[in-house]
């Protein structure tokens, strides 16, 4: 047992601090939920004991009845310690917030502090917030509105028997008396439900964005379309496996669509925002709007500690087409695929960074071939090759293949197929913006490789070397 105070527990040398003894119950409840209180200890931890009948206990459990509320059923008990009598008040509840004689109070450290208008907000919201899940509220789409294809398709890969759409939505637990819960809307809805963002930038920052694109559609969908983005914007190696070659992408597939899986889940949709996927060139970010839920921290996260569920129905329809897994094994998936992975909460969005390994510094030695030569920082950029050991050797051949699908080179084929294309016509047919294509043209004509012509409109691409 505990010789000091902590943040739930509190010592009290006597019954004449039964008012302070109450507030630090509530202190308590309104931030860990369960504590406890002896009186007859000093706050040093040292028993000193106190005389103790019946009528003590009922007394103490009286006025925890008349001044705390929500009212709360502990267990009060005489224990002796260290030789002495002592009295015991075990304590739990989860309707926070609290109050002792009509204020609310929080415990910080060993301490109890009356807690401000905005924290007492934040504890109201959050206890209306787990009552209810957004999930599971009534969805403004009605029956109509939903795709019986999606849902049939659905229904058949959680390995369900489909019958009517009425059936199915029920045996998914999406429909109750009649009412369409919102989770069955971000699966089975005819029109695009979500949105997700993505973009690719030039550097390590977000100054300058080389491509940018939005998708419309469900959660499956998206799942699917934010891992294809990433996948075609980092690099990807090979390795053989057996007589065949196997394509190697230089972030963990495993671990890459895990993230995403779980920014999707564990999103909080009460938050306008969208789940973002930023390229850069060091990184690559999954971005989940709301933050971590409950008491969760990303210390907590990282030690495989369970947490409550923030979307629970949405975690359960994932569950059924094995997506994710009841037992929460998805983190040690992550880490062990991409142990370098870190993660981190900027206002309440939560963020998986993955290093991208074609992307390295290194000190390398600059200057004159005098005595006052200096090392200073450069950065090179590897291929993949360098950096993904199962990656075979590979003749002069195959790299100069495999390098002719970078943009720059796609850019200079088709240019070179037609030279009057406008750029506006270019980021058609490449699939990107006019800013990233302008980029890579930018890039180009740098090198020495590309000449444009005439006027403006005009005139004609003119490739050099």
């Amino acid at each position: 047992m505990t010789k000091t105070e902590t943040e739930t527990i509190e010592y009290k040398k006597s019954l004449a601090e039964l008012k302070e003894g109450l507030i630090s119950i509530v202190a308590i409840l309104n931030k860990h939920k369960h504590g406890e209180l002896w009186f007859g200890i000093r706050n040093d931890g040292k028993a000193v004991g106190l005389d103790a009948s019946e009528k003590t206990l009922r007394d103490i459990s009286q006025s925890i009845a008349a001044h705390i509320e929500p009212r709360i059923y502990p267990t009060v008990e005489i224990v002796s310690r260290d030789g002495v009598a002592c009295i015991k008040v075990t304590f739990k509840g989860r309707e926070a917030p609290y109050f002792a004689y009509g204020r609310a109070y929080m415990r910080v450290a060993d301490e109890d502090r009356q807690i401000s208008a905005k924290e007492l907000e934040n504890l109201i919201l959050a206890k209306n917030r787990d009552l209810l899940h957004w999930d599971s509220e009534t969805s403004t789409v009605a029956f109509e509105d939903l795709d019986d294809v999606k849902l049939k398709r659905f229904v058949e890969r959680a390995g369900l028997t489909w019958d009517s759409p009425a059936n199915a939505l029920e045996k998914l637990g999406v429909t109750k008396e009649g009412r369409l819960f919102n989770a069955a809307s971000l699966f089975f809805a005819k029109t695009a439900p979500m949105q997700l963002r993505c973009a690719v930038f030039a550097t390590t920052d977000s100054a300058t964005i080389i491509d940018r694109h939005d998708f419309d559609g469900d959660m499956l969908e998206l799942i699917e379309e934010a891992q294809k983005y990433i996948l075609k914007n980092i690099h990807i190696g090979m390795r053989l496996k057996g007589l065949y070659r196997e394509d190697v992408p230089e972030i963990s597939s495993e671990a890459m669509r895990e993230a995403i899986i779980n920014a999707f889940c564990h999103r909080d949709y009460r938050d306008p925002d969208y789940v973002q996927i930023a390229v850069f060139k060091n990184r690559v970010e999954i971005r989940s709007p709301g933050g971590l839920y409950d008491d969760m921290t990303i210390e907590k996260m990282l030690h495989g500690n369970v947490s409550k569920r923030r979307n629970p129905l949405i975690a359960n329809l994932l569950r059924r087409i094995q997506m994710v897994e009841a037992w929460g094994r998805g983190m040690p998936l992550i880490l062990k695929n991409a142990p370098d992975v870190k993660f981190r909460e900027i206002s309440h969005i939560f963020i998986a960074s993955f290093d991208r390994p074609s992307f390295v510094e290194e000190e390398e030695t600059v200057g004159t071939t005098g005595e006052n030569t200096k090392e200073t920082p450069k950065k090179r950029h590897r291929t993949i090759k360098e950096t993904t050991e199962e990656t075979t050797e590979e003749t002069t051949e195959e790299t100069t293949n495999k390098e002719l699908r970078t943009a720059e080179k796609i850019v200079i084929e088709i240019l070179a197929a037609n030279p009057v294309i406008t750029q506006k016509e270019l980021a058609v047919q490449m699939g990107l913006t006019e800013d990233g294509v302008y980029y890579h043209i930018k890039k180009l004509k740098a090198k020495g490789v590309l000449k444009h012509t005439g006027a403006t409109k005009a005139g004609r691409w003119e490739i050099l070397k």
